[in-house]
Order: structure tokens, then C-alpha cells, then sequence
């Protein structure tokens, strides 16, 4: 089913990419030096409208996410306060997870973040904890995709994507493959977050946050 939606916004969000390149290089010499705010969410009645077609309720989703994400906050303060040095780490994934992927049509580009996950996201990040994601998305929406974490508001310290190889894996052994690569980094993965179990098995990871995905209505 993901491979499926990812095939039906493929050829927009690859037109991104070269969007994504002129304007980074625009960003680079317009942007502070501080790490640049979150753009303007679209309109809630545009989500909301967005997400009845998937059969979703917007505000329930919300909701729902604040609620699974009991417990990380807390979790996240009391690991760094006993890091002893160590270099410490937490991955997300992007559609659904950080980013409202499903709840915007593509072409509402940049794509509003998750916001219970952002806070939770910059709250570890001023923590000294670094922050990964860790995405199914194709190779080729790298650029676009940076981007669109940087102006949602995220603190980004590493994003990997699926290059052509990877393409050929189940989602769940490469996701598992690149917390080892970040632990073979030196840090240790204290938090993993994502919306579909493919995100999460594997271990390499101390603990784990499921957000709902309504049994694959969110992909």
C-alpha cells in the first residue's frame, strides 16, 4: 500500500527535487544562522478535508498522537540526565509520523509537521540529543524532503532515504539497518517513533513509540 501511494505522488514530488535545489541554494545565503521556523501550516479546514477523504478524522488524529507519545518527554529528560557522556540519539519517521503527509494533497508543499512531534522533537534536540529520520521515501526526494523538515521546524542531524538498492528490502530490515548505521556512528538510539510496525522492529533502539496508523489508513 505504501509502494502504491508513493507511486501516485512520484512524479509531483519529483518535480520537487528540482525545485528543492534552487531553492536551497537561495536558502543558503537568505536564511540566519539559527536553524529556520516553521512555515505557516495550510488552513485546518484543508487537513481536515484532506483527511475525510482517507476516511481519518483530523482532530481525532491529533488526538491520538498526543496520546502515544505518553510517557517520551519524560522518558527523554530522565535518559539525558544520566547520558555519562554518551552521545545520544532518537529516529522518526517522516509520512504520517513528522510530517502530515496524508492530510495535505502534494501539491500543499512544504508538508506542516506532526506538532505534538515537533516539540517533542526540539525538546530532545535542546537536550543535546541528536535527531535522525529515517524514511522509506526514494532517493530522489532527498533534497525536497530536507527541506521540508528544515522549514517545518526540525532539528535534522542525519536523514537517510532508500537509494536504488534499498528499494529491492522490506522496509522494516532497511529502517533496522540504519539505526545500526547510527549507533555505529557512536550514538545510542534511546527513542524510536513511527506509525507503522515496519518502523519500529528490529531493536537497535531502547524504546519505541507507536502513533496510530488506523490499521494502514495512514500510510
Amino acid at each position: 500500500m505504501l509502494a502504491a501511494r508513493w507511486s501516485a505522488r512520484g512524479a509531483a514530488l519529483t518535480a520537487l527535487a528540482a525545485l528543492a535545489t534552487a531553492t536551497s541554494a537561495t536558502a543558503a545565503t537568505a536564511a540566519p544562522a539559527d536553524r529556520p521556523g516553521p512555515s505557516p501550516a495550510p488552513s485546518s479546514a484543508s487537513a481536515q478535508s484532506a483527511a475525510a477523504l482517507g476516511g481519518v478524522d483530523y482532530a481525532m488524529w491529533q488526538r491520538d498522537v498526543t496520546a502515544a507519545l505518553d510517557g517520551a518527554r519524560s522518558y527523554i529528560e530522565q535518559r539525558t540526565a544520566r547520558a555519562e557522556g554518551k552521545r545520544l540519539a532518537i529516529v522518526l519517521d517522516i509520512d504520517n509520523t513528522s510530517l502530515e503527509t496524508d492530510f495535505h494533497p502534494f501539491w500543499e508543499w512544504p508538508t506542516p509537521a506532526v506538532k505534538p512531534v515537533r516539540e517533542l522533537v526540539r525538546y530532545a534536540d535542546a537536550r543535546g540529543v541528536g535527531v535522525f529520520f529515517v524514511t522509506a521515501r526514494p532517493g530522489i526526494l532527498h533534497a525536497p524532503t530536507a527541506i521540508n523538515l528544515a522549514t517545518a521546524g526540525y532539528p535534522v542531524d542525519g536523514l537517510y532515504v532508500r537509494d536504488l538498492p534499498d528499494l529491492f528490502e522490506e522496509v522494516s530490515a532497511y529502517k533496522t539497518e540504519k539505526r545500526a548505521e547510527i549507533e555505529a556512528k557512536g550514538y545510542t538510539v534511546i527513542a524510536n517513533i513511527g506509525n507503522r510496525s515496519t518502523d519500529l522492529v528490529g531493536g537497535h533502539a531502547e524504546r519505541t513509540w507507536k502513533l496510530p496508523d488506523y490499521d494502514g489508513k495512514l500510510s
